[in-house]
């Protein structure tokens, strides 16, 4: 019994510290902090965003958030908004399913700039959890998006 209690204790601190990095990542990103931001990828991480760009490791990652396109949004001002997520937690390894938003102030009001679909798999290194890849496609009616958010038959809840 204290062996099931501690496991399952330990898959509820897991799925909360997910859900803390998925949630950090607008704050950060918003913030201008590109370092931040990519320090929740793995060091092999990588982060595809459909219909711009894909980066691979923490600098890549950094340089993608620190770009022309992205400074542009904050210098508009912009908010990174994701979740709640979906997620699937098997040991050491974890993959979140959820949208993200992405809002852009034009004039005196913000508008809906982005919506999209997000896969993030994750894994523990140590004591923490880090971004293996997170996979990022814009929800225009494609197979593309819709598969991001696709999970499988035996992974859905009951």
């Amino acid at each position: 019994m204290v062996d099931d209690f501690a496991a399952r204790l330990r898959a509820l601190e897991d799925r909360e510290a997910i859900r803390t990095l998925i949630a950090s990542y607008g704050p950060l990103a918003d913030s201008g902090d590109a370092t931040g931001a990519a320090a929740l990828w793995a060091d092999e991480g990588s982060y595809a965003v459909g219909g711009m760009a894909e980066a691979r490791g923490r600098d890549a990652i950094a340089a993608l958030l620190d770009g022309a396109m992205h400074r542009q949004l904050m210098a508009d001002g912009c908010a990174h908004l994701l979740g709640p997520v979906m997620l699937q937690l098997d040991g050491d390894v974890a993959v979140a399913y959820g949208h993200s938003v992405v809002f852009r102030r034009v004039g005196e009001a913000f508008e809906v700039h982005r919506v999209s679909a997000n896969r993030w798999q994750m894994v523990r290194k140590g004591e923490s959890w880090c971004v293996l890849k997170r996979d990022n496609q814009v929800l225009d009616g494609s197979e593309a998006a819709r598969a991001l958010l696709n999970l499988p038959p035996d992974r859905r809840p009951r």
